[in-house]
C-alpha cells in the first residue's frame, strides 16, 4: 500500500503541520510571548554553559541561534526547547580536554567537529528508525549519572565562585580539593560577593514570583554593577615594571618562541618534503628514507616539547599573584610577587594576575574575571575541521553524548506530549536533534540537546507550536548583531552561579532510593553508575558505559534463572504454586509453569528443572508445560525442547504444552517441531491437557488425581 504524498511530505517537513495554525492570532501571540520568555532565560544560560564546556562564552550564543530553530522545525515535539544544556556541555569538556587545552583554537575546532559527529549519529538513528536504541541506557543508569553529573558540574564552578585559579588534576575530586585549599588562602572577596549577590537575586526572585526571569535580572544587575565599580580593573605594564626575574625569563622565552616558530616550521616542512621524496623514490625500507623519517620525527618532537614547556611556564605565570607599588613623581610603578614588596612600600590593595602577554607588554587583571569582548555579528559559516584520527578519538564520546542528550530531550518531550495530547515520534525527534547539531556545526555550534528547564518555561509561557523556538533563535540573532557590547562586563562569577542554580534541580537522591526499593539490582546499578561517574570524572563516559554494561549483565542474570513453578490444584479450583501454598502434586502428571522468554541463556536452567522434577517422580507419565509466560523463543530454546521431548519419549514421558502464544507457536510451525511432536500435544488450557493425560493413563486416575480433586491444604514444610 503506497503512502500518500501529503503524508510523506509531512514526515519530511513536520513544520508544515503547524504553520497553518499561526493564522490564528491567539496562537501567534502565545508563541511570540513564549519565544521571548525562553530567550530571556536562554541568552545568559547559553553563555554559562559554553564556559562549562570549556569554550568562550559567546560560543553559547552560537549554539543558541540555529540549533533551536532547526530542531523545532524538523522535530516532532512542538514545545521542546533545544540549545546548550549542562550535562552535554560537561560531556563536551570531558571529551575534549585530553586532546586540547580548554578555550584554545584547537579545542573550539574539535567542539564544532564533535557537534557534527553527534548530529550525524542522531540523524542516522532517526532515518533508520532506531530510536529504540536509547533504551539500552536504563532508567537507573540515567538516574545515577545525572546525580553525579550535577555534583560534578556544580563543583567545577567553585574556582570561578572563589576567584582562584588551580591546575586541573587527573581526577575531578582532586581538582575540587585543590580549589578549596586555594580558596582558604587566595579567595578573591569581590568575586565571591558578586557570586553571592547573583545567588541572592535568583533565589529571592524565584520565591517571590517564579514567572520573573530571575536569571536575566541577576545577569543584568551584576553586569551593571561590574561596569559601575570597574570590577575587572585591567592595566597594561611593561616587562621592566616587574621585579621578579622568573617573570622576565618566562616573558622573554615567549618572545623568543614567537620568533623561532616560523623558522622551525620551515625546517620541519623541508624535513618532511625530503622524507616524502626519498620514500617515493626508494621505499620505506631504505636507510636514507629511515634516516630522513627519524630527522623529521625528531624535529616534530622537539617543537612539541618546546611548545608544551612554554605553555606550562605561561600557565604557571598566570597563577601568580602580584602587588603593585606606585612609582614616585610620576614614574611607572613596580609589580612585586605577592608578599615580596619592600617593607616600607605603599602597596595598592588589589591582587594582580597576568591575563595575557603581547611582546614585552603584559595585560594584568586586578579585579574579578568578566566575559570580555564578544565578536559582534553572526558566526561564520564553514565546514568543521575533519581529521579522521580526531574523529575516531571522539567517536565513543559522541555516541555517549548523542544517546544521553537524546534521552534527556525525549523524556522532556514525552512529558509535554502527555500534557498537550500531541503525537510524538521518537525517530522524528532524533532527526530534528541530529539536523540541529549538523547545521549548528556549520555555524560554530558545539553539541546541543533539549533543555528541561527551558522547555518548562516554554510550555508554561503558553507555547502552542514550534514557532516559539524560531522566535527564540531570532532573538539570539538580534543579540549577536546588536547587544554583545552590553555583555562585556558580565562577571564570570555570575555565570558560575547561573550554572550552579540550574543543576541543583538535577540532584535527586530519592530516585536512587526508589530504584533500590523497586528492584535491588536496579538500585545497585544506579549507585555504581553514580560512584564510578564521580570517581572517573572528568572521563564521564566510563561511568555511563560501565553502568549500562552492568545493567545488561544483571538483566541477563535475572533472565538466566526465571521462576519455574510446579503447579497443583488450589482449594479455590485454580492451579497455583505447590511449594508456596503447600499443595499436593500428582505422581504421574507434573505441571510446571515457566515465567520468562526461553532463549540461549536459560535453556539449560529450564532443562535442569525438568530433569529435577523427573528424578523425584519415578512414576511420571506426563510433563505439562504451562507456556503462558513464554513470550519469545529463540533457536537454542526450540532445539532444546525438541531434544528434551525426544529424550522424555524414550523414558516413557510425554511432553505437553498449554497456552502457547502465537509468536512461539509460529516458531514451532516454521521449524517443523509442531508436526514432529503432533498436534495432540498442544492445548489451549491446562484443563484440556489434564483431561488428555487422564484419558491416556486410564484406570480411573482422574477420580483420585490431586490435580482434579480439591484437596485440603497441607501444612507448609518448615
Amino acid at each position: 500500500m503506497s503512502v500518500p504524498a501529503s503524508s510523506r511530505l509531512s514526515r519530511l517537513l513536520p513544520f508544515l503541520a503547524w504553520i497553518p495554525e499561526l493564522r490564528d492570532k491567539h496562537t501567534l501571540r502565545a508563541d511570540l510571548l513564549a519565544g521571548v520568555t525562553v530567550a530571556l532565560v536562554l541568552i545568559p544560560q547559553s553563555m554559562a554553559y559554553a564556559q562549562l564546556a570549556g569554550l568562550p562564552a559567546y560560543y553559547g550564543l552560537y549554539a543558541a541561534f540555529l540549533p533551536p530553530m532547526v530542531a523545532a522545525l524538523f522535530g516532532s515535539s512542538r514545545q521542546l526547547a533545544t540549545g546548550p544544556v549542562a550535562v552535554v556541555s560537561l560531556l563536551t569538556a570531558a571529551a575534549l580536554e585530553p586532546i586540547a587545552a580548554a578555550g584554545s583554537t584547537g579545542f573550539v575546532a574539535y567542539a564544532i567537529t564533535l557537534s557534527l559527529i553527534v548530529g550525524v549519529f542522531q540523524l542516522a538513528l532517526g532515518l533508520l528508525r532506531l530510536g529504540v536504541v536509547v533504551n539500552f541506557l536504563s532508567h537507573p543508569v540515567i538516574v545515577g549519572f545525572t546525580n553525579a553529573a550535577a555534583i560534578i558540574i556544580a563543583t567545577s564552578q567553585l574556582d570561578k565562585i572563589f576567584g582562584v585559579r588551580v591546575e586541573k588534576a587527573v581526577h575531578h575530586y582532586e581538582t575540587v580539593w585543590n580549589t578549596v585549599l586555594s580558596a582558604t588562602s587566595q579567595i578573591h572577596w569581590p568575586t565571591f560577593f558578586m557570586a553571592a549577590g547573583a545567588f541572592a537575586i535568583m533565589i529571592a526572585l524565584k520565591r517571590v514570583n517564579p514567572r520573573l526571569p530571575n536569571v536575566l535580572i541577576a545577569v543584568a544587575t551584576t553586569t551593571a554593577l561590574s561596569w559601575y565599580i570597574h570590577f575587572e580593573q585591567l592595566e597594561t605594564a611593561t616587562l621592566d615594571q616587574f621585579q621578579s626575574e622568573s617573570v622576565q625569563e618566562v616573558v622573554r622565552e615567549q618572545i623568543a618562541l614567537k620568533h623561532e616558530i616560523p623558522a622551525t616550521e620551515k625546517t620541519i616542512a623541508a624535513a618532511e618534503k625530503k622524507y616524502r621524496d626519498l620514500y617515493a623514490r626508494h621505499g620505506n625500507e631504505d636507510t636514507r628514507t629511515l634516516l630522513a623519517h627519524h630527522a623529521f620525527d625528531t624535529l616534530n618532537h622537539k617543537r612539541e616539547r618546546r611548545l608544551a614547556g612554554a605553555k606550562a611556564d605561561l600557565e604557571q605565570l598566570r597563577k601568580q599573584r602580584f602587588e603593585y607599588v606606585p612609582g614616585r613623581d610620576g614614574a611607572p610603578g613596580k609589580f612585586h610577587a605577592r608578599g615580596h614588596a619592600p617593607d616600607n612600600a605603599v602597596v595598592n590593595g588589589n591582587s594582580w594576575r597576568i591575563r595575557s602577554v603581547d611582546g614585552e607588554k603584559l595585560v594584568l587583571n586586578g579585579g574579578g574575571s568578566v566575559v570580555g569582548n564578544i565578536p559582534r555579528g553572526l558566526p561564520s559559516v564553514a565546514l568543521p575541521k575533519f581529521d579522521l584520527g580526531v574523529v575516531l578519538q571522539l567517536l565513543s564520546a559522541a555516541i555517549t553524548i548523542s544517546l544521553l542528550g537524546f534521552m534527556e530531550a525525549i523524556s522532556i518531550a514525552k512529558a509535554m506530549a502527555t500534557k498537550t495530547r500531541q503525537r510524538l515520534d521518537a525517530n522524528q525527534e532524533l532527526i530534528g536533534q541530529g539536523l540541529g547539531n549538523i547545521l549548528g556545526s556549520l555555524t560554530q555550534s558545539y553539541p546541543t540537546s533539549g533543555s528541561f528547564s527551558r522547555s518548562a518555561v516554554n510550555i508554561g509561557a503558553g507555547a502552542v507550536t514550534g514557532f516559539s523556538s524560531v522566535v527564540t533563535g531570532l532573538l539570539v540573532l538580534a543579540s549577536l548583531l546588536w547587544l554583545t557590547p552590553l555583555l562585556y562586563h558580565l562577571p564570570q562569577a555570575t555565570l558560575a552561579a547561573v550554572i550552579m542554580m540550574a543543576v541543583v534541580g538535577l540532584i535527586n537522591f530519592k530516585a536512587i532510593r526508589h530504584a533500590w526499593l523497586a528492584n535491588r539490582q536496579d538500585g545497585i546499578v544506579a549507585m555504581v553508575t553514580f560512584s564510578l561517574t564521580l570517581a572517573f570524572a572528568p572521563h564521564l563516559d566510563k561511568g555511563v558505559l560501565i553502568g549500562a554494561g552492568l545493567a545488561l549483565v544483571l538483566y541477563l542474570y535475572r533472565t538466566m534463572q526465571p521462576r519455574v513453578a510446579v503447579l497443583a490444584r488450589h482449594p479455590d479450583g485454580t492451579l497455583r504454586d505447590a511449594e508456596v501454598f503447600g499443595l499436593r502434586t500428582c505422581e504421574n502428571i507434573s505441571v510446571i509453569r515457566f515465567d520468562g522468554q526461553l532463549y540461549f541463556a536459560n535453556t539449560g536452567y529450564f532443562e535442569d528443572k525438568v530433569q529435577q522434577r523427573i528424578s523425584i517422580r519415578p512414576d511420571l507419565r506426563f510433563m505439562i508445560v504451562v507456556s503462558d509466560g513464554i513470550n519469545q523463543i529463540d533457536a537454542t530454546g526450540e532445539e532444546m525442547l525438541a531434544h528434551l521431548a525426544e529424550r522424555l519419549d524414550k523414558a516413557g514421558i510425554k511432553l505437553l504444552f498449554t497456552g502457547l502464544k502465537k509468536q512461539v507457536l509460529d516458531v514451532f510451525v516454521r521449524t517443523g517441531l509442531y508436526d514432529r511432536l503432533g498436534a495432540e500435544r498442544f492445548f489451549r488450557t491446562e484443563d484440556l491437557a489434564l483431561e488428555y493425560a487422564w484419558q491416556q493413563i486410564g484406570d480411573s486416575h482422574e477420580a483420585d488425581c490431586p490435580l482434579n480433586i480439591v484437596c485440603p491444604v497441607a501444612p507448609p514444610t518448615k
